[in-house]
């Protein structure tokens, strides 16, 4: 089981040992790894911390989701991205 909070997108880059992620559901919620493992794992405490800055700051928290999904994708090159 995954236990995640919220939903997850993976993105492979160029690098073989580097992913980027974010949530969909949590503005501003990014991070880096080294593996997809490492991905899911840096999430699942990172999203504890954000929604604490978050609570913190007196901003929205969003609704968990009760059923999260993790896509792996490659990487948007920057100029598809905007």
């Amino acid at each position: 089981m995954l236990d995640l909070m919220y939903s997850l997108v993976i993105e492979a880059t160029e690098e073989p040992d580097f992913f980027t992620f974010f949530s969909p559901n949590l503005q501003g919620f990014t991070g880096v790894g080294h593996s997809i493992e490492g991905c899911i794992h840096q999430a699942k405490l990172g999203m504890v911390e954000h929604l604490s800055v978050l609570g913190e700051a007196g901003l929205p928290i969003p609704p968990s989701n009760q059923n999260p999904t993790v896509v792996v994708r490659n990487a948007q090159p920057m100029s598809q991205a905007a």
